[in-house]
């Protein structure tokens, strides 16, 4: 596991997800059992928008090669990672009214980002 892998994987899911949730929120979150009102669509598609920007930054970063810089990197995405993961555990376990059990590939998603992330950042000498 190196930088530059898991900030490819990384940015290659944000670009496809961003994508998605940009030009198609509607039916990306019907394999959720979940559907959408106009508002909901708008909200989607503005994470859709930011999905894509992080993508781009990891993308990018990929590249970097100074530490304090890969370090800030590597911060960011393991907060965004765990609060992802918090987030989308917390939607699981309470039930959110619909979702099926597809949920829980999101939950683990952002848990093997958070772990990967995490591991660079704080584990890796």
């Amino acid at each position: 596991m190196t930088y530059r892998n898991v900030l490819t994987v990384s940015a290659i899911l944000s670009f496809l997800f961003g994508l998605g949730f940009m030009l198609m929120p509607g039916q990306l979150v019907t394999f959720y059992n979940v559907e959408l009102n106009d508002t909901g669509r708008f909200v989607a598609q503005l994470y859709g928008a930011t999905l894509f920007g992080f993508g781009l930054l990891n993308w990018f970063a990929r590249e970097f090669t100074d530490a304090t810089v890969q370090r800030a990197v590597l911060t960011a995405n393991v907060l965004t990672a765990a609060l992802g993961f918090i987030f989308a555990l917390l939607g699981q376990l309470g039930g959110v009214a619909g979702v099926n059990a597809l949920g829980w590939s999101t939950v683990l998603l952002y848990l093997l980002l958070a772990l990967g992330f995490g591991y660079l950042r704080f584990m890796r000498q």
